[in-house]
């Protein structure tokens, strides 16, 4: 049994063999086709390979040959360049020596010039000095023949000489220096007057007279009785709030606001009109319409005051010298409007520093702000003036300006040039004819007395004050005024006119004698 077991196992390990041998066998076919198959594969990769080299070799050899011909054609190109610059620079040097040998040759040529008048120059010189050697020995005989005639030595003789000479010029001096001091008077108040015509001439405005009264008118009667109010509550509620006094009469259609306050007269007329326009007027409604109306004003008073600046462009103003422009559109002065009246002061002062070669702009500032002491918000003890110049002061605006401002009355002492042209382009806008009430007045009474200054002497029969004053003709009688006479009495006119009247300016008198010779054909 046992023998059996062990054959068997035998028998089974050498099967067991012969089946490996066999695989293995087997295996080793398989690998050997295996390794052909890769080397036939690896063999069509190599000569793949190869292929495929040969065309980049030559691809590559290609694209080395196209650089390499580009290289060559751009290296060509710049020996080119370098050449061509170079025969540009060999033609500039050829062209400079050229010019230097032109030069050299000029100089050459000079240079025996200068030699030749060096030589010239120095024979003229050796024959001048003979001559003054000449001169010399003549000029000393001649004053020793002086000196034995006149009994006075040369030295003595030239200190006599001196001394009158000296007592000549300087009497001639005297008069020279009073005829340049009397030349320059009259030519300074010649362009005095000139530069203040043309201000004048150029800087025309329209001048409307205010009051301290504006009227409102309404569609009829009836809203009268509604302003009032039961018991006169609403007229009472208007004063009240307004500060005006609102007059209803027997005029018809028309109610009266009198106020010294332009501002007030305003608020209260615009605030009429909202509650008439509105229909509803009682003391509440009327309180809400003011105030609105109030606000309204304040900022189209500064709304006026940006405007005027940019008008006359002037910039980098303080808000509240703003405001306070604005708010002169509702004042007057004399009946003159207060910011018509500084505009026109601004630009007449700005006209006249232009002439004068000052600062335009400072000039036009100054007569702009000259007057706005007299817009306070509360009553100032101080001279508008003074006032102005505080406020000017107080936001920062140029010392020249502040003292124009200040000085344009003679409160304070002028330091500027600017403050006598300010206070000139004041007088100049109050003075214009119409401008104010009581100048207006005074104006027509000059003019009366120009005409009477004429019409005083013999011979005249009218005379005419004509151009604002500034001209009067004079007509005179043929018969007792004779051409010479003319000429007299006009002189002895403007003598009178001179010195009895005041005026401003000049006043031309021209005298007009007419001769008429009259015969009848019968």
């Amino acid at each position: 049994m046992t023998t059996a077991i062990i054959v068997g196992v035998i028998c089974l390990v050498i099967g067991a063999v012969i089946g490996m041998f066999f695989s293995i066998s087997s295996l080793n076919t398989k690998a050997k086709f295996i390794i052909d198959d890769a080397k036939k594969n690896a063999e069509n990769l190599i000569e793949k390979a190869n292929v495929q080299a040969e065309s980049i070799k030559k691809e590559k050899n290609l694209q080395a040959k196209e650089k390499f011909l580009e290289l060559k054609s751009q290296h060509d190109a710049d020996i080119q360049v370098r050449e061509k610059k170079m025969q540009e620079i060999e033609k500039r040097t050829k062209d400079k020596e050229h010019k230097l040998n032109d030069e050299l040759s000029k100089t050459g040529k000079l240079e025996k010039d200068l030699d030749r008048q060096i030589a010239d120059y120095a024979k003229k010189n050796e024959i001048l000095e003979r001559k003054q050697q000449e001169l010399d020995s003549v000029t000393s005989k001649k004053v020793e023949i002086l000196e034995k005639i006149s009994n006075y030595t040369a030295e003595e003789a030239k200190v006599e000489l001196v001394e009158s000479m000296k007592a000549e010029a300087k009497t001639r001096a005297q008069a020279h220096v009073q005829s340049i001091m009397e030349e320059a008077q009259l030519n300074a108040k010649s362009e005095a007057r000139k530069i203040v015509i043309q201000t004048i001439q150029r800087i025309g405005t329209e001048q409307a007279i205010e009051n301290s009264v504006s009227v409102f008118n309404i569609e009829s009667d009836e809203v009268k009785g509604r302003i009032i109010g039961r018991e006169g509550r609403n007229i009472r509620a208007l004063e009240a709030v307004t500060g005006v006094e609102i007059i209803v009469d027997d005029t018809p259609e028309a109610i009266l606001l009198s106020c010294f306050d332009p501002v007030r007269r305003e608020i209260a007329r615009l605030s009429l009109h909202r509650l008439v326009t509105d229909g509803r007027i009682h003391p509440a409604r009327i309180e809400e319409v003011v105030e609105k109306t109030r606000k309204q004003i304040e900022e189209e008073i500064i709304e006026v005051g940006k405007r005027t600046i940019i008008d006359l462009g002037i910039h980098g103003l303080h808000p509240e010298l703003i405001k306070i422009v604005g708010r002169m559109k509702y004042r007057s002065s004399y009946g003159q409007n207060l910011l018509q009246h500084s505009r026109e002061v601004a630009n007449i002062a700005a006209t006249m520093a232009a002439e004068l070669g000052l600062n335009v702009k400072l000039a036009k500032r100054a007569g702009l702000l000259h007057d706005i002491g007299k817009v306070p918000e509360q009553e100032s003890e101080l001279p508008h003036a003074l006032l102005g110049m505080q406020w000017a002061e107080k936001y920062g605006e140029n010392p020249e300006v502040i003292n124009a401002i200040g000085a344009h009355h003679d409160e304070v002492e002028m330091t500027s040039l600017l403050s006598p042209i300010i206070q000139v382009a004041d007088a100049i806008s109050g003075a214009r004819p119409g401008a104010r009430r009581q100048v207006l007045e005074s104006y027509i009474q000059r003019l009366k007395d120009l005409e009477s200054a004429a019409l005083s002497f013999d011979g005249v029969s009218s005379a005419y004050a004509i151009q604002a004053g500034r001209e009067l003709r004079v007509m005179v009688e043929s018969g007792k005024v004779n051409d010479e006479i003319a000429s007299q009495l006009s002189y002895d006119i403007s003598e009178k006119i001179q010195n009895e009247l005041t005026y401003p300016g000049q006043v031309k008198v021209t005298v007009i004698r007419e001769t008429r010779a009259v015969n009848i054909a019968r």
